[in-house]
């Protein structure tokens, strides 16, 4: 990438992250949609809080691992901790400091990516279980309880899941690449979604 190029390249990604920003928390539309197949695969893209955040675990997986398969680990325990979060939302059970803890995963998982961390496998997949468990919680609370019937939201469930897999699959692409071309862009995309996470917490 020559000089021109990069600055370019930096200007459109500080461009979006100031847009991002001022977006700070948007509301998720399963409320508005109603429980669907459909309303399950768009919640996550509704949401930048949720989309960074899987993205950046795919990202951050990719940057570390050493294969293939070393890369899906973290995305498939948070997939499945996701789950178990969005059981217990849609159980309507107590979890506190949902709205805080996810915040807090984009400092995290963007401090991650931005250092390029290498942490032991079993703590990695911690850090993303934990914050998964949040992230999954968030989106069952938000299914909407006039719509809560069973197929209904296993559809929404089913929907989000694999909405959550493609962010993850698109993140490890990502990761891949800048991982041989770009890794300054991948610091400074991982401090970027650090710095979203904090202003989530201060709004």
């Amino acid at each position: 990438m020559n000089r021109s190029n990069r600055a370019r390249a930096i200007v459109g990604a500080s461009l979006a992250l100031a847009s991002a920003a001022a977006i700070a928390h948007p509301g998720h539309d399963a409320a508005t949609v109603g429980a669907s197949l459909w309303a399950g695969l768009l919640h996550p893209f509704t949401g930048m809080d949720h989309l960074l955040a899987m993205a950046g675990v795919g990202v951050w997986s990719a940057l570390g691992a050493r294969s293939p398969r070393e890369a899906l680990r973290m995305p498939f325990v948070f997939v499945a901790l996701m789950l178990a979060g969005a059981a217990l939302g849609l159980a309507g059970a107590g979890l506190p400091l949902v709205e805080p803890m996810i915040a807090a995963s984009l400092l995290v998982i963007g401090l991650l990516v931005a250092l390029r961390a290498r942490l032991p496998a079993w703590a990695g997949m911690a850090i993303v279980g934990g914050f998964a468990v949040f992230h999954g919680y968030a989106h069952g609370a938000e299914l909407p309880t006039a719509a809560g019937a069973l197929p209904a939201a296993a559809a929404y469930v089913g929907g989000f899941t694999v909405a959550t897999m493609a962010l993850h699959l698109g993140g490890i692409g990502v990761g891949q690449v800048l991982r041989r071309h770009a890794g300054w862009l991948a610091r400074a995309a991982g401090a970027g979604v650090a710095l979203y996470g904090v202003g989530l917490m201060v709004a």
